[in-house]
């Protein structure tokens, strides 16, 4: 204190103004003791947000830090492909341009209120100039594309076995016009640098990885020289991208596998045998396609190699979502919601719950317009049976019996 006072006794004096030595101490005791009182006040009170989990207090109480829980709903739905006829229904000659928007019209509200929405894109956009085709190798008008973003899907994977149907021209020109409407996407790639760089979202404060494997391609051959450009189901390679996602410190990750036999309603056990190494390895979703149609799904609390838990989910097929197949339940699909939570505490993931939403493609005829509906099968059964509908019994019984369908496949035994 008294070399304070000194310095400012001497800009006095050099100032020529008499001072009272009092009334400066006095003036800096009262200026400290206002100091010390606003500190107490907003720093010696415990922090309601502290980030550390500590009890605050002086020894005879305390006060426990709440922590904020941060909950997510994800969507996923299955193939998205594109018929012959299904692009040539959608077409609009007098701007010669194509509009699938009717497609969706239906169960866009289910797609477009969760957190994100994954799809599995099974053709490719590989432009106007190439020829649009379908079976057996597809090449889409890109408006299919648009018409999907707009009902809210958000992420796709691209590593199926037609990827390559137009190539590997195709497959690049797809990623060009997916990263053009702004979709996120994994699974074929333009570079070696593009495969190894791991697709993380943040949803709501969650961070999740996403990275998609093919079985094939349908026997088209990869150039060897651009072996980066499509995830093949390898697991040197599959461990090789989850060490990659492990290091970004995810919360969460999320895995598109195109497996299985087409047309099976159940996994066989290679999807078994994949689902669990994928599971001890760091996966917490596995979302399937390929079969054309459903498979089940389920929930497990997976046990890791130090002894602690986890939960996981897998869905073995998501079935159609768009195409123009008529076979036994290739017209049938869901739209799957889960909800997902990480604590606040400790940062764990719990997938609280699961559910769907039961959908059908129905296709009425080449002369028919807006010849592809989806219809959430349970909504139109419930408007018929309300006298709310004007459909057919016939089309009533038909839908009843599709929901009835589905609802088998979705709760089979899987063991």
């Amino acid at each position: 204190m008294s070399k304070i006072i000194e310095s400012y006794d001497y800009h006095k004096r050099k100032k020529k103004r008499k001072i009272n030595y009092v009334r400066v101490a006095i003036f800096f005791i009262v200026l400290i003791a206002i100091v010390w009182c606003i500190g107490f006040a907003f720093f010696g009170k415990s922090d309601k947000n502290s980030t550390d989990g500590s009890s605050i207090g002086d020894g005879n109480t305390s006060e426990t830090v709440a922590f904020e829980d941060t909950t997510i709903h994800l969507t996923a739905i299955g193939d998205i492909m594109c018929h012959g006829p299904n692009y040539k229904a959608a077409y609009i000659s007098s701007t010669d341009s194509y509009d699938f928007s009717p497609f969706f019209k239906n169960i866009s509200s289910y797609t477009s209120k969760a957190d994100l929405t994954i799809g599995n894109l099974e053709t490719t956009f590989a432009g106007k100039a190439r020829g649009y085709s379908g079976y057996p190798t597809f090449n889409s008008p890109s408006e299919l594309g648009q018409a999907i973003r707009d009902i809210g899907v958000d992420v796709l994977g691209t590593a199926n076995n037609h990827c390559m149907d137009k190539g590997y021209s195709g497959l690049s020109s797809t990623l060009d016009v997916l990263d053009e409407m702004e979709f996120s996407h994994m699974g074929t790639s333009r570079s070696e640098e593009e495969q190894n760089s791991i697709l993380v979202r943040n949803v709501n404060g969650i961070n999740i990885a996403f990275l998609a494997f093919t079985y094939g391609t349908n026997g088209i051959t990869i150039p060897k020289d651009k072996s980066f450009c499509v995830n093949l189901i390898d697991k040197d390679l599959i461990l090789k991208q989850l060490e990659s996602a492990k290091r970004m410190n995810v919360d969460m990750i999320c895995v598109n596998m195109h497996w299985g036999v087409e047309y099976q309603t159940s996994p066989n056990s290679e999807q078994k045998d994949l689902a669990d190494f994928l599971f001890k390895n760091g996966v917490d979703i596995i979302l399937g396609s390929h079969p054309h149609v459903l498979q089940p799904m389920e929930k497990r609390t997976v046990t890791l190699d130090d002894g602690s838990t986890k939960d996981c989910f897998v869905i073995y097929s998501l079935g159609n979502f768009i195409s123009n197949q008529s076979d036994v339940n290739t017209q049938d699909t869901v739209i799957l919601n889960l909800q997902i939570t990480k604590s606040g505490k400790d940062g764990k993931i719990s997938i609280d719950s699961f559910d769907y939403i039961p959908v059908y493609c129905y296709n009425k005829g080449s002369s028919s317009k807006n010849r592809y509906e989806l219809i959430d099968l349970k909504k139109s059964i419930s408007d018929y049976e309300n006298g709310t509908s004007s459909i057919s019994s016939s089309l009533y019984n038909t839908f009843k019996s599709e929901l009835q369908r589905i609802e088998k496949i979705m709760n089979s035994n899987l063991n």
